[in-house]
């Protein structure tokens, strides 16, 4: 009975902006806000399984002429979701053979017992790797091996620290820290990419390698510094400490581990040509004998696993079976790919464009215009592709900068770095939707701690994109 209230809310939502507009915009865009209106209120009060939610757009769409069913569907098989399964099918393979255990233990070992320096260790090594790879690729290798040390921890401490703040913490610190890795380097995360070559093509200006991390290392290290302290002393504090039996009974499990089995070889071999061909794609492509990206990287790797024999001790069976997959989080591939539909209708109903447009006419210039830019760029994102929104708001933010004779880099940068810092939706970015298929996060903690996250982007992004990027612009030139 406690669904229905917020049911309710979500169709008086829907009928309300119907019949009042009061945005006063064109009759699709009306159609677009008002389903989004209701999916969003059904996702916070959890009226409906999120899932369920993310099916909506394939009957309002189609029903109010927004979309036809044709073009909604195709959104549930976007190049993404094939990604998310290739991975979710790599963890499980991990988790099937017990490599996630090894691994689990060999990170516990070196970074000790204490929790507060495991999620420390684990937003240092996930931020490191982010920088790099793409930050789906990167939350997907580190996301087995949370959760087994997760188990690890639980199985072997027998003070009365909080495990659940732990598990709670290790698992959102991961998705964040990957989300803010990405800032880092031009080939962190998509957003950078997209604003460089937009920035190229418009005014013939390439943002070099070297000039992008100068600006993004900082704000990115910032970022992961205070994400540590807000999961550790903030919000969900352990108190789990360091203790001498534990470490004891960590070293006495990895030598009853003993040797490589021939099935962890399988998968470790497996998951490192992966990560190796994600680090290396942008490198293959630019040789031009073949084109490889993310997704079908993972699905290789995925059909690896169905082929790879698993043994002898396992006669005419595979590394992963067609039955292992019941293990999978079906329920977030379409959770992603309702995302996917709800910020394409945004998108090509012009709502974005517009809401660029009073932003300018709203914050008129100077820290004003970067702080509310900031603010709407981050908090899009919450419900739409960052990288579609960088796509659409460059061209607006750069458009306000010449218009108000204003470098476009200083606003067209606070832009793309809020998009890679949504933190309170699972369907905001790819690491958020795998951690939240961990079980171990609720939506409501997911909203709150992203909401505390988001301001302090907000306010990092703002203050360092005033008064410290136009100085170390000056310095490059």
């Amino acid at each position: 009975m406690h669904k229905w209230p917020g049911l309710l809310a979500g169709i008086a939502l829907f009928i309300l902006i119907q019949a009042v507009n009061p945005f006063g915009v064109d009759h699709r865009a009306v159609q677009v806000l008002s389903v989004a209106a209701l999916m969003i209120t059904w996702w916070i009060a959890e009226a409906l399984p999120m899932p369920v939610v993310a099916l909506v757009p394939l009957v309002l769409f189609p029903l109010l002429k927004v979309s036809t069913t044709k073009e909604v569907a195709a959104s549930y098989g976007d190049p993404s979701i094939f990604l998310f399964m290739g991975g979710f099918m790599l963890g499980l393979a991990i988790e099937k053979w017990n490599l996630h255990k090894r691994i689990a233990l060999a990170i516990v070992n070196i970074t000790g017992t204490s929790g507060d320096r495991i999620i420390l260790g684990f937003i240092l090594a996930t931020g490191l790797l982010s920088m790099w790879l793409s930050n789906t690729a990167t939350t997907m290798m580190m996301y087995p091996i949370a959760a087994s040390v997760i188990h690890v921890v639980k199985e072997n401490h027998n003070g009365n620290a909080r495990l659940d703040n732990f598990a709670l913490a290790i698992m959102l610190a991961i998705a964040y820290a990957a989300n803010f890795g990405g800032i880092a380097t031009i080939v962190g995360t998509p957003p950078n990419v997209a604003l460089k070559g937009i920035i190229r093509e418009t005014y013939d200006y390439t943002i070099g390698f070297a000039d992008w991390m100068v600006i993004g290392t900082p704000i990115a290290l910032l970022l992961l510094l205070s994400l540590h302290f807000v999961m550790t002393r903030l919000l969900y504090p352990s108190g789990l400490q360091s203790d001498a039996g534990t470490r004891e009974h960590i070293r006495s499990e990895m030598a009853k581990l003993g040797p490589l089995s021939a099935q962890e070889k399988s998968v470790l071999v497996i998951f490192l040509c992966a990560a190796f061909l994600w680090m290396t794609g942008e490198l293959i492509n630019l040789s031009g004998f073949i084109k490889v990206d993310d997704t079908m990287i993972a699905m290789a790797a995925a059909l690896a696993l169905f082929i790879c024999p698993a043994g002898k001790a396992h006669p005419g069976k595979k590394i992963l079976e067609w039955s292992d997959t019941t293990k999978m989080a079906w329920g977030i591939l379409l959770l992603f790919g309702g995302g996917i539909a709800l910020a394409s209708a945004l998108q090509k109903a012009g709502l974005i464009q517009q809401l660029g447009q009073w932003v300018a006419g709203f914050s008129g210039s100077g820290f004003m215009l970067v702080l509310m830019i900031t603010v709407v760029s981050l908090f899009i994102s919450e419900v739409m592709s960052n990288i579609a929104q960088v796509v659409v708001f460059t061209p607006v933010v750069c458009g306000i900068a010449d218009a108000l004779g204003m470098n476009p880099l200083l606003l067209a940068i606070p832009m793309t770095l809020a998009a890679s810092c949504a933190s309170m939706m699972p369907m905001g970015t790819p690491p958020n939707a795998i951690v939240f298929a961990s079980g171990y996060i609720r939506f409501n903690q997911m909203v709150r701690t992203g909401f505390v996250m988001n301001i302090i982007a907000v306010i990092l992004i703002t203050l360092f994109s005033w008064y410290i990027v136009p100085l170390l612009m000056a310095m490059s030139q």
